[in-house]
């Protein structure tokens, strides 16, 4: 009797989870839940968010009667910001974190991790992106340099290029044509290596990520 193996697949999808300020000293045994329950953690940062980021951040909830308190408590200490990535990241991370009111989430979802970590209706303790465009939209506001697939299209593409790619390139270019090199292509490939915006940097002092 053969066995079937199922295709393999490639996790792409990506969301944005927030380990919020009131819980961030247990950031060691949520990662490590995270990542028991199937999602690769593509980068991670820490920081601290001032008032106007958060109402930023939170656009859409403006001029509801609760938004004072989440910009007020979401600024109120550093917080932990994720890309996970794993198939169906969005919806598997959804029900990981269970009801977005933690009171109800300890009644009808107790193992949830609004159950387990949340206070109230407020603090909650952890976020999760709602589905795809706020996904992307989230992790470009936490992560401006990243790439979220897919790769821009049309005005989007050109919107990124024009904002990423053409400064450097003309630069380059503008370099190229003053040093006038035996060799343009391989010239300005090295340019472009050593000068890449991108490039991670070294820093002489620590710094809290």
């Amino acid at each position: 009797m053969e066995l079937s193996m199922p295709p393999p697949q490639i996790y792409v999808e990506k969301t944005l989870a927030i380990i919020k300020p009131d819980i961030v000293d247990k950031e060691e045994e949520i990662q490590d839940i995270i990542l028991r329950s199937g999602f690769t953690i593509v980068q991670r940062r820490k920081l601290h968010l001032s008032p106007e980021h958060c109402s930023n951040f939170y656009v859409e909830q403006y001029g509801k009667m609760f938004f004072p308190n989440l910009t007020a408590y979401m600024s109120s200490g550093p917080l932990v910001a994720m890309i996970l990535a794993r198939y169906n990241a969005i919806s598997y991370w959804k029900e990981l974190l269970g009801p977005s009111n933690s009171l109800v989430a300890k009644e009808t979802h107790p193992d949830s991790l609004r159950a387990i970590y949340g206070t109230d209706e407020l603090r909650n303790a952890l976020h999760g992106s709602n589905d795809f465009a706020a996904a992307e939209r989230e992790i470009r506001f936490m992560f401006p340099a990243v790439i979220v697939e897919p790769i821009p299209v049309g005005q989007a593409a050109k919107d990124y290029l024009n904002l990423y790619v053409t400064p450097t390139l003309l630069k380059g270019l503008t370099e190229l044509c003053k040093q006038k090199p035996a060799d343009p292509f391989i010239w300005l490939a090295d340019w472009l290596l050593k000068n890449n915006p991108n490039k991670p940097k070294l820093c002489h002092h620590p710094v809290a990520e």
